[in-house]
Order: C-alpha cells, then structure tokens, then sequence
C-alpha cells in the first residue's frame, strides 16, 4: 500500500509543503507560526501572524512534513521537498480566492491530510472496491479516511487502457457522501457510486462490503 499512496503526491493536486522561510519547526507559542513574521510579505502569511487558529495549523504542518519526511524513502525526498516549496505558492495565492482565510484553512487541513497519509502517518483503512461500467476490466478502489486532519478518500482506478490515483475532498451532498478531487468527482450511496473522471462519466457497484 505504501507505494500506492506514494503515487498520490503525483496525481493529486499539486499543493507542495514548506514552511515559510524555515525549514524546520521551531519552539513557539500558541499563536506563533512555524516561520518568521516579521518577514512575512504576502496577504496569507500576514493572516497567519495574527490568527491563532491558522498559526497553531502552521505549526501543526511542521511537525507532521518532518514525520512524513523521515517514512519516505531517501530517494523520494527530494521530490517531496520540491512539491513543499510549491506550497508556499499556492498558499499565498490564497489573496486570489473570494475568501483568503477560508482558503489558506483548507491548504493547512487538506496538505496535513496528504503528508499523514502519504508518510504512513495514519492507519490504512480497509478499502471498498467497485466494478464500473467502463469495461470489463474497469474497477475502482476507495480508502476513506475519517483519522487525518479532514475526511478523504484515495480513489484509486484500474482499466485496460491505464492506471490513476487521487485524493478526492468532501463537499456538500444532498444525500450520500460527495467527494470532488482534481479532474474526479465521486459520489456514493449504499453501495452504488457515480463517478466522474476527466472525461468518463461511471456507474459504479460495489464488489466488496468490508469497511
């Protein structure tokens, strides 16, 4: 399983993690981030100064990057740490959305779900496999995780024509559990689920029932 969710940081949204200007978490306070403020120079950096809740995620971020760090292999570092300073950039590209706090929260929760998942930081729960109508050899597998900082799915999919894996979010559902994830959308309810992925739209069943 672990080499299967390694191939997550390469299919899932492209969100790196580092930590400001530090590259290591340091003794702080509760409303202390992981790095300098009086350096910070971005709007989303300038939020995480005086917001409380947002420091204590920083840090929080810190501790769980330097964990996954130590679990993956010597040769998969240096990838990792390049996804991480990408993240500094898409975290403060946060001053583009409608709503900069609601969306640096989201980089914090959704890239500490990543790194517990991708650094075996959490327990892998039993997958749910489906068969889909895309073909006969078209299957679909689900790990929900309910233990990482936010609910996630790692939606796996196996066809005769190649293979894909994401990290698929919650988002709001009239009925069933929704999850959206970079170019798929999943949506389940008792043991049927549709799916959307790039441009194949699925029918979907389940062929196991352990949870």
């Amino acid at each position: 399983m672990r080499s299967v969710i390694f191939f997550v940081q390469l299919l899932a949204m492209c969100i790196g993690m580092a930590f400001g200007s530090a590259s290591l978490p340091k003794a702080a306070s509760a409303s202390d981030p992981s790095f300098d403020c009086s350096k910070a120079d971005h709007d989303a950096e300038e939020l995480i100064c005086r917001d409380n809740e947002l420091a204590a995620l920083d840090n929080q971020l810190a501790v769980v990057y330097h964990a996954a760090l130590e679990n993956f292999p010597a040769d998969e570092r240096k990838n990792l740490k390049a996804m991480q300073r990408g993240w500094v950039k898409g975290r403060n590209d946060c001053w583009k959305a409608d709503e900069l706090r609601s969306c640096v929260k989201f980089a914090y929760e959704s890239r500490i779900t990543e790194l517990q998942i991708q650094g075996d930081l959490v327990t892998v729960p039993v997958p749910i496999q489906y068969q889909c109508n895309g073909g006969e050899y078209d299957y679909l597998t689900a790990v929900f995780y309910q233990e990482t900082a936010m609910p996630a799915v790692v939606l796996t999919r196996i066809n005769n024509r190649d293979s894909g894996q994401v990290i698929a979010w919650p988002i709001p559902s009239g009925s069933g559990a929704k999850f959206q994830g970079r170019n798929v959308l999943f949506w389940s309810k008792g043991n049927e689920a549709m799916v959307e992925w790039n441009n194949d739209k699925l029918k979907c069943r389940e062929i196991s029932t352990k949870r």
